[in-house]
């Protein structure tokens, strides 16, 4: 079963049609389909169009947030609540084309665990595709997963990364990273990408001062989730050698300032800024060092989110009545 998890905010106009759409594909290729339809406290019709949706078409379940939790805490109900072994996702602003899912999915049998979509010709004003180029330049060079479009919101993906990888914050168009990180396939496909036609964009200016922080956030998890005295501590070490320095060279040098005995030519170090920046560093220094040691304490002793491996296969169970007697037939 393909699974598709569509994040619902004041769509109330694109619904029927994206609905009639995904179902000529399904009938086309002959898909067996469900359809998760999340209301994230949208305050149109939204809900009631869910409904009817979900009266006429029994592949087609809906379900409600109380309020506007975000796209990530959709994307995760979805997921939860989705039975399939691939699970696609897709905007319900008609700006992601169900016919490219046959693309997805011919691509994810290519040995692949993730497949992300590549706007490649976008139909947004240049004040949003601008920045997300740079945006998405960014996270490709410090993550090291090379997307052209982290931002998408088609994709694909195998059921077992949701048992590894966890939604919260804005962390959603990370989700190919995450998965990275444990070790899963990840590529890319060019998509269509379709005018918008209904409402206007969700996103302002602050979506790329959140996205910086969640791309520290991700690089953090990926790289140092599991040790993160590395570099929590690495800085620390840096800012308390630099302030032993300091305070060394400022030793010295009030020391060298009363060899000669002209009380004029004494070094008084209480003037002097560099004594304040030595011993700010050095509480810098053990500060951030400190930090390290409970982080790593809270690992140590919490069990963590994940387990620190991702395993891909087992070898098949052996009766052991059977493996018995060949052993005494070998011997």
């Amino acid at each position: 079963m393909l699974s598709i998890v569509i994040p619902v905010y004041n769509e109330q106009a694109s619904l029927a049609r994206l609905h009639a759409e995904i179902a000529a594909v399904a009938r086309e290729q002959g898909y067996d389909i469900e359809l998760l339809l999340i209301d994230d406290g949208s305050t149109d019709g939204s809900w009631q169009e869910i409904e009817q949706l979900a009266a006429e078409d029994a592949r087609v379940r809906g379900i409600r947030f109380r309020r506007n939790f975000g796209k990530a805490a959709a994307l995760s109900a979805g997921f939860s609540e989705s039975r399939g072994d691939l699970i696609m996702t897709l905007d319900a602003d008609l700006q992601d084309d169900p016919q490219e899912i046959p693309k997805f999915l011919a691509e994810m049998d290519q040995n692949l665990d993730v497949v992300s979509g590549w706007k490649q010709v976008r139909h947004d004003p240049w004040h949003k595709v601008l920045p997300s180029r740079v945006f998405n330049w960014m996270v490709s060079r410090l993550t090291g997963v090379q997307l052209h479009d982290h931002n998408c919101g088609m994709k694909c993906y195998r059921r077992p990364i949701f048992k590894e990888v966890r939604l919260y914050g804005e962390l959603h168009r990370f989700v190919p990273v995450l998965a990275a990180a444990r070790g899963y396939r990840v590529g890319e496909i060019v998509i269509q990408h379709r005018p918008r036609q209904h409402g206007h964009s969700k996103y302002g200016v602050g979506r790329f001062v959140k996205g910086f922080l969640d791309l520290l956030t991700v690089k953090f998890l990926t790289g140092f989730g599991q040790r993160p005295q590395h570099v929590l501590g690495t800085v620390g070490l840096g800012a308390f050698f630099l302030g032993v320095l300091g305070m060394a060279f400022l030793a010295v040098h009030w020391s060298l300032s009363r060899l000669g005995g002209d009380p004029s030519q004494y070094v008084h170090l209480h003037n002097r800024p560099a004594l304040l920046y030595s011993v700010a560093l050095l509480l810098l220094g053990g500060q951030f060092m400190s930090i390290g040691f409970v982080a790593e304490l809270l690992i140590a002793y919490h069990d963590p989110l994940g387990s620190p491996y991702s395993i891909a296969q087992r070898t098949a169970p052996v009766d052991a009545s059977v493996s018995h007697s060949n052993l005494e037939e070998s011997q």
